[in-house]
């Protein structure tokens, strides 16, 4: 194991969300192939009366980037006790077709306060329809719809506030790491 591998298996552990699952899932994404950069966010969100968590993680291999996605789920008709589910995808490092860095920052500091990092591959896309408007305000008739067609595939925001500065700027250092791999041939970055 790679030390980087390592580092992940580390930081999962030491999230304490679920931390075989969340590695068990990782461990048959990753299929032997060695860690380059991670970035992990565990999360709650709150449901009425009840706090659920889930955990993303974010693995760049030399071929590959893996999607990890860990959530908590209420007992439900077909398992009567909560559980959990692991969802993984290994995206192609040369599919990946957009890199998408959003910084957030406050007038008192340079610091990013904020990140999202969103990542296109063409697997998801959001339409995005309105009217159509027309200049003349005494018409009336139907000009159809207007709209756009967005790459929505993965999206991952993170805080200062609610996961601390460190993890904003982990975020970045993994975009900026994503974004040199997308840049060459595959493993160029690497060499």
């Amino acid at each position: 194991m790679t030390g980087k591998t390592s580092e992940l298996f580390d930081a999962i552990s030491s999230a304490g969300y679920y931390p075989a699952v969340v590695s068990a899932g990782l461990q048959d994404a990753l299929a032997s192939e060695d860690v380059r950069g991670f970035v992990l966010q565990h999360e709650p969100t709150f449901d009425r009366d009840e706090v659920r968590r889930h955990m993303t993680v974010l693995v760049l291999t030399p071929r590959r980037l893996i999607l990890a996605h860990t959530d908590e789920h209420p007992p439900d008709e077909q398992i009567l006790k909560p559980y959990t589910s692991t969802t993984s995808e290994a995206v192609p490092i040369d599919a990946v077709k957009s890199v998408v860095v959003t910084r957030m920052v406050t007038e008192e500091t340079i610091e990013p306060a904020e990140a999202v990092l969103t990542v296109g591959w063409g697997a998801v896309a959001r339409v995005d329809l309105e009217p159509a408007q027309c200049p003349d305000p005494e018409c009336e008739a139907d000009h159809g719809y207007t709209g756009s067609i967005a790459g929505d595939d993965f999206s991952l925001r993170v805080s200062a506030t609610a996961d601390g500065g460190a993890a904003v700027q982990r975020l970045l250092a993994f975009a900026r790491q994503l974004s040199a791999a997308t840049t060459g041939p595959v493993g160029a970055e690497n060499r």
